[in-house]
């Protein structure tokens, strides 16, 4: 038996582009080694790079609000970042293989893989590499929103219980929209999938050769409430082919947070290099498992997970009804609790955005000059100027709104640009938006009866320190920081801690491994008081467009939708008659 002073898990964080991998000591929660995977394909948003069409002269067209990605890139990251994180481990601290005694995995989330009955991607199947439908789709993936539009308008009108925990919307982001759209746009493909899978069970799937559904993705994203999913009358008043969706290809064994999916099998440990049979732990979310890996799991503790998008998770002691929170499960972060979730579909995306299509050559040359990322530029600049000197305010909707509103057919604005706008003012007007967005979802708790007493931030945008400031002062919240670069890895290597019996549970786990810095932002109240003027100027804007005041933002994505089918309708002509 392993020496509990040297016991090991592995943690592996699948992100949008890329897989992580961290090897943590139980006893402290100290990080020895990691290693980090790109995926081949990243997001496929535009053309279809994977499949027999990828080699030839057309490739596959996506149209708008489409995100795939490729299962074989997930397993990669197994062959590839896991060997390095044991690597650098060994190298760094001479570690034992015979010392890991458990894998934990989390995932983006909803991301969805449609597979045979032994588990296999409909993608990897002859005639099905060329169909889109038959890849993952990834959590960015928004369009379904058509088929979540008539979810939700369907279970207000029947008055639907479980609605409720979903603060009354549910997300095209999430694994009943997106399954009726493929129903509805490919029937073959629809038939042909024996399960509809989370990616984070998949993953484990191929880990322990065992298909068990997460409780966190069954809640949160399945519609899985008090023991039940909605129910086949209701789904068959959607589409009546749609009745059996959740018997046929959703209905599983669920698995709780820390239990033991399964043992790691031969060809696993062949991928990874780690020991046949250590356990693997039921699969996760990335927000969901930092909440741990900062030690944030007490009631009143926010944990905003802010990368390309960014996801808040809480717990509370009571039950309440949240508007826009992406959900409320019992147990759904750590056991005996009510696991609070919310979300803003885009942040680092917005920022990344801007500094590739509205950034001028000059600023370029200026950061490469200066040896720093045209970000840390711009940050510069910006953090030069005092509050509400750039004159602008700015909608953060470039990839929709998850919460409050959770409707992704909004877009972004920047109001207040004059010929005497600059590059930074803007870039700092859209740092801040992310704030009010982020204050927006603070307040429909606190207004809800769940109480936000600290804003705690993991993922990487916290290296931002203006940012952080930002977020102190519009929330006027103290704000903790994670003590780790490795967030949600880390907090799978905790949930592997506990599969491995080294731990009783989640909570008394991340008390031991999970850290961060406490108050390391405080609000400043002059700040403050400035930001409340520009918050309250947002949310004249939030309310005006996302509330039904202007439909425009609606109604120009269905002109771009008719001009995008119109285009590819001329190709096709063009391409007929030569």
């Amino acid at each position: 038996m392993t020496d509990p002073q040297r016991a090991l898990t592995i943690g592996v964080d699948y992100g949008t582009l890329s897989g992580r991998a961290v090897i943590v000591r139980v006893h402290d929660g100290a990080e020895l080694g990691t290693g980090v995977h790109e995926y081949s394909h990243a997001v496929m948003d535009r053309t279809l790079t994977a499949g027999p069409a990828s080699a030839s002269a057309a490739p596959v067209q996506l149209p708008p609000d489409w995100a795939l990605q490729v299962p074989q890139d997930y397993v990669d990251v197994l062959k590839v970042a896991v060997p390095a994180a044991i690597a650098r481990a060994q190298a760094d601290h001479g570690i034992d293989l015979a010392d890991i005694i458990g894998v934990g995995t989390d995932f983006t989330a909803c991301t969805m893989v449609p597979t045979t009955v032994d588990g296999t991607p409909l993608c990897e199947l002859d005639g099905f590499g060329d169909r889109p439908h038959a890849y993952t789709k990834l959590w960015k993936h928004h369009a379904a929103q058509g088929q979540a539009d008539r979810i939700n308008a369907l279970a207000h009108a029947r008055g639907e219980g479980w609605i409720a925990r979903y603060g009354g919307l549910v997300s095209s982001e999430w694994e009943f929209a997106k399954g009726l759209q493929v129903l509805e746009e490919d029937r073959e493909v629809y038939d042909a999938i024996d399960h509809w899978v989370e990616a984070a069970d998949w993953i484990v799937w191929q880990l322990c050769g065992t298909y068990v559904r997460n409780a966190c993705t069954a809640g949160y994203k399945g519609i899985y409430q008090d023991g039940r999913y909605p129910s086949e009358e209701f789904l068959s008043a959607l589409n009546p082919d749609f009745a059996r969706f959740v018997t046929d290809k959703v209905e599983h064994t669920i698995g709780r947070l820390g239990a033991v999916a399964g043992r790691l099998t031969a060809e696993a440990a062949a991928w990874t290099g780690l020991p046949e049979g250590i356990a693997v732990a039921v699969g996760n979310v990335d927000a969901h498992v930092t909440a741990p890996a900062a030690g944030a799991v007490e009631p009143g503790q926010m944990t905003a997970i802010m990368g390309t998008s960014t996801c808040h998770v809480m717990n509370g002691d009571e039950l309440h009804e949240v508007p826009g929170m992406c959900g409320v499960v019992d147990g759904g972060i750590v056991e005996g609790l009510w696991g609070y979730e919310a979300g803003q579909s885009g942040v680092g995306d917005i920022f990344g955005w801007f500094v590739t299509s509205a950034v001028p050559p000059a600023y370029v040359d200026a950061a490469a000059a200066a040896g720093v990322s045209v970000h840390e530029h711009l940050t510069a600049l910006a953090a030069q100027q005092q509050i509400g000197e750039h004159g602008l305010v700015a909608l953060d909707w470039h990839s929709g709104n998850r919460s409050v509103l959770v409707d992704h057919e909004l877009s972004g604005v920047v109001v207040g640009q004059t010929l005497a706008t600059k590059p930074e003012d803007t870039y700092r007007a859209l740092l801040e938006a992310t704030a009010f967005g982020t204050r927006t979802v603070v307040e429909a708790f606190q207004d809800s009866g769940v109480p936000v007493t600290e804003l705690v931030v993991a993922g990487g945008l916290l290296k931002n320190r203006l940012l952080m400031q930002i977020y102190a002062d519009v929330t006027r919240l103290p704000l903790s920081t994670i003590a780790s670069d490795q967030g949600p890895a880390l907090g799978s290597a905790i949930h592997a801690a506990v599969a491995a019996g080294a731990y009783p549970d989640v909570r008394t786990a991340a008390a031991v491994m999970g850290k961060r810095t406490r108050s390391a932002y405080l609000p400043v109240p002059e700040s403050s008081a400035r930001y409340d003027a520009l918050f309250a100027e947002y949310t004249t804007l939030h309310d005006y467009f996302g509330r039904g005041a202007n439909d425009v933002m609606h109604r120009l994505r269905a002109i771009r939708r008719e001009a995008t089918a119109s285009a590819a309708g001329t190709a096709s002509e063009t391409e007929a008659s030569a």
